[in-house]
């Protein structure tokens, strides 16, 4: 791809290549969980519910007690709870 720039600098349209990028809506939500002790603890629930489908990022505060979830778009309660509880624990609402 070239410059838009002409010979003697005036700049100009034609012929420049465009592209686009989509960039998809996250949404964050924070989950209450309780049972949630140690460091396994985090490593449990992160797998859990990292396995999600739309699922991009999964942040544990044990000491907290706080499930931090990025997703594509809205999360789905039910399954997130569901992964929670695969993992020995329990999903007590939003925070």
């Amino acid at each position: 791809m070239g410059s838009c720039c002409t010979p003697d600098n005036s700049c100009s349209t034609s012929g420049t290549d465009t592209t686009t990028v989509a960039i998809a809506e996250s949404t964050v939500t924070v989950y209450a969980v309780s049972g949630m002790t140690c460091g396994h603890c985090r490593t449990a629930i992160t797998k859990s519910v990292s396995a999600l489908d739309g699922v991009i990022t999964v942040d544990v505060d044990v000491n907290g007690g706080l499930v931090t979830v990025t997703t594509g778009g809205e999360p789905d309660d039910a399954a997130i709870a569901a992964a929670v509880d695969d993992a020995g624990y329990e999903l007590t609402g939003r925070a």
